[in-house]
């Protein structure tokens, strides 16, 4: 059965501070899923290349809008050579490239986005803005492109004539990556591989959700899907499994 036509729980509520409607994916942020960037995930190739240790940063990261590329503008200000094994190049040709559609992008060098440190490298394997942050003592959201610290959390908004917004928030799937998606070898919320956290997928993300929904709204989803009613269906990830 196709990963797209199995069951999902949603719940919806109001947003204190605002006229906007949450809706939630109480079946995805009730599952076990995280991240496994290095530890078995096999990136987003045709075929898996877990030995790259790529995760989702092979093809470069968009903006979402003028805010996001300033942000990394400064992060980019802050980062040194034992950060960034691409350092030289991004000094010598730029970090910045324009896609096909016209717009733009972080460069990819070496088969990878400019940012992404290859296995070994003495920096440290994986993003240098969250290399970076880490070393500085602050979260990595704050140093990273928005898209780069979502995934794969998706945010969906849409202004109804009154200007009322509805905020969707869900697991990205493969059609969010456009047409490219279809021919992943493998990717991560549809394989059981990557449900195995120790918590819930909401408190795993909780930094990720705050920054996204605000305090207030954060912890009304939470008490949503920690009542018994509102317990998730099991992740169709892991009905395939079992």
């Amino acid at each position: 059965m196709p990963h797209e036509d199995l069951a999902h729980e949603w719940i919806s509520f109001e947003d204190p501070n605002e006229e906007r409607t949450w809706t939630i994916d109480a079946t995805f942020f009730n599952s076990n899923f995280k991240c496994i960037f290095g530890e078995g995930c096999q990136g987003i190739h045709d075929d898996p290349t877990p030995e790259l240790s790529q995760g989702c940063c092979s093809f470069g990261a968009h903006f979402l809008d003028k805010k996001d590329k300033k942000s990394v503008e400064k992060a980019v200000q802050r980062l040194k050579p034992h950060h960034w094994k691409n350092h030289k190049s991004a000094e010598k040709k730029g970090w910045i490239e324009v896609d096909k559609d016209g717009e733009e992008k972080t460069r990819v060098v070496d088969g990878a986005c400019i940012f992404h440190n290859p296995p070994g490298f003495e920096g440290g394997t994986g993003c240098a803005f969250h290399i970076a942050a880490e070393e500085a003592g602050e979260r990595h959201m704050d140093w990273k492109p928005d898209v780069c610290w979502q995934v794969p959390v998706r945010l969906e908004e849409h202004i109804e004539d009154d200007g009322h917004v509805v905020s969707t928030l869900r697991e990205w799937k493969r059609r969010d990556w456009g047409s490219g998606g279809d021919d992943f070898a493998w990717w991560c919320t549809e394989s059981a591989d990557a449900f195995v956290g120790e918590n819930a997928a909401y408190v795993y993300f909780r930094n990720e959700l705050t920054e996204i929904m605000g305090t207030e709204a954060y912890d009304i989803m939470v008490k949503y899907l920690e009542r018994p009613r509102a317990v998730a269906l099991p992740h169709p990830a892991l009905k395939r499994k079992g």
